[in-house]
Formats: structure tokens, sequence, C-alpha cells
């Protein structure tokens, strides 16, 4: 078989590639990372755990270790790696949602389609299905909800390393940004006690409880409702916009960071918290996840250069570029 590093063999990896999301599919609705957490078991052990063929799961949980996702050991036995441990139900940063959101049929025909995108720059999900991914998802209310599980699972690990990264030690007042169940607001107020949160999203979303509740933190959260594409609450030192800007095209940006501009105090801060796409032939998160967005919504993955370009335009300018241990960066923003 070809080395996955010869020329034939990284295309055929990146033709295949349709082939790993369906095993990893697999694999998370038998619960298989799940029955490993109490030891290895062997493929017919699985198979007779999960009723699954056991050759057909042998296939799949082989090219799954080839890649990291479990490790086979001389006996055949299969154990969890820590890739593999992200596919399991109710830990920490479990990855779930993600895998879900990513093997959606209505999803993976849009990519089908990525031949129209890069002829006409028509985003391939709108073509295919008649609407936006978004309209299309309050439309199909189970797509939304793996959709927001989804984005609940990338949260997670987001919002720990923003709040590790980022000193809010200096704010008085921090609002995010289309914050949905306040994860974040969490994150930071356990760890600056004389901060205090706004959360800022549609109706249906800060009605919710969320994680503020559950955190015991209501009284240092004001919970406020409404639409960010026509404004921000007003008055707040640091207004945080986390993957919010890589949905939207680019004038949607300008207009979302004019509001916070406006919207805040004298020496206030802005801080879009999205991948930034590193140049050159680099590998990194950020380009995949470019592609997904491509495909899918009107937005993109950014440069440090083309972020410049959206804060110019909106009366700010770049600060500095924090990095994080995610594949995200904290790009912050002061006025011009």
């Amino acid at each position: 078989m070809e080395s996955m590093q010869s020329p034939v063999g990284i295309i055929m990896d990146l033709a295949w590639g349709c082939f790993y999301a369906g095993a990893l599919n697999a694999v998370m609705q038998l619960r298989i990372a799940d029955r490993l957490a109490s030891g290895p078991m062997t493929a017919e052990e699985l198979a007779a755990e999960a009723n699954a063929h056991s050759l057909s799961l042998y296939r799949v949980l082989r090219v799954l270790a080839s890649k990291g996702v479990f490790a086979e050991d001389d006996d055949g036995r299969f154990h969890l790696t820590p890739a593999a441990e992200l596919l399991r139900t109710g830990v920490p940063f479990s990855l779930q949602g993600v895998v879900q959101l990513g093997t959606l049929p209505p999803t993976m025909e849009a990519a089908l389609h990525l031949p129209h995108t890069v002829k006409t720059g028509e985003c391939a999900f709108d073509f295919r299905h008649g609407v936006g991914f978004f309209e299309y998802m309050s439309e199909h209310p189970s797509i939304g909800e793996v959709f927001d599980k989804a984005m609940a699972d990338v949260s997670d690990a987001d919002n720990r390393a923003i709040a590790e990264a980022y000193d809010f030690g200096a704010a008085s007042r921090v609002v995010d940004v289309g914050g949905g169940l306040g994860g974040l607001l969490v994150e930071v107020l356990r760890r600056y006690p004389s901060v205090r949160g706004v959360l800022y999203d549609r109706p249906e979303v800060v009605g919710q409880p969320g994680r503020i509740a559950a955190a015991g933190l209501d009284k240092r959260v004001d919970r406020v409702a409404g639409d960010f594409f026509t404004s921000v609450p007003d008055g707040a030192d640091v207004y945080v916009l986390k993957r919010i800007m890589h949905d939207w095209a680019d004038d949607t940006c300008i207009n979302i960071l004019k509001y916070c501009r406006r919207a805040m105090v004298a020496g206030g801060r802005v801080l879009v918290v999205d991948a930034l796409v590193p140049p050159g032939n680099t590998d990194h998160p950020s380009k995949a996840l470019d592609l997904c967005m491509l495909t899918v919504v009107p937005g993109r993955e950014r440069t440090e250069a083309e972020f410049a370009a959206l804060f110019h335009a909106a009366g700010l300018k770049i600060a500095r570029v924090i990095p994080t241990a995610n594949s995200i960066a904290i790009v912050e923003g002061i006025a011009a």
C-alpha cells in the first residue's frame, strides 16, 4: 500500500475523508469509546455488547486506530487513546456533537457542491438546500439541536483557554456578544471576582438558565436580549466576539465591530476570538475549518492582516494578538 507520505497516498487519504467521518460516526453511535472506558476489549466483545457485526466493527476500528483514534494491541484488544476519549459521553471537552454535526446528511450533501462555490462564490449549502444554514436550522429544529450541542462541545474547551490566556482583571464589565448559555462568562467571573458580566443573545437564548445559573453567578450577570446585527449593550470595558466573525461576510463583521466600537467606554477593548489562519503551507486546523465555512456559511476564517482590515474599517486597530492553548487566538482591538 502507498505510504501516506507519498504523493499518491496524500491524494488517496484526502479523497477518502468522507469514510473516516463515517467511521467516527459509527463508533460514536455504537458508544464504543464508552464501552472501552472500563478497559480494553476485542472487536468481538465490543460487537456482542453493541449488537453489531464483529468483522465490520473490527475493520472500522482498525482504520481509526491507524489515525490515533483507539489503539490495537498484540492480542487484538482495542484501547482508548487521548483522541478516543473525546468520543466518550459526558467527559470534559467531548466532541460527540462535532462528529454528529459534521456527518449530518445536509452538511455532507453541501460539500459535494463545492465546485459550484469555487466557480461562483455562492455558498454550497445555500445552493444545495435553497436557504442559508441558519435559516435551515430554524426550519429543522432537530438539526439546530445538533448544532447547539456541537457548539457547546467546542465552547467548553475554548472558554477555559480564553480565560486562561487573557487578563480580564482590569475590566469592570464584560459583554459576551452572542454568548449563548454563558459558559465563557462563567470561566471569566470565577477567575476575576470583581468583574460583572453581560450575556447578550437572542431572547430565547438568554431566557434559559444555562451555565450561569448552574454556577451560582446570576447576581453578577445581566441578561440582555437583542440582536447583534443591530446593536450591542452600551457602557462596557470589554466586548467579546467568540467564534462570531467567522460565520459572516466582511460587511456584516464590520457593522458588528462598529456597534462594539460605539458602545464601549473610553479605553475599552473588543476581543475577536477566532481561528487565526497562519501564512504559507503550514498545516493548521483553521484551514480545514475555513473549508467548512466556505461550504456552509457566508463567512471565513481570517489571517491577522484580514482582521486588521476589518478593524480599520470599524474605527479600531489591533493592539495585540494573544495565542491560546487551543487553535483559536484572541485579537484585541482598541479605538484607532
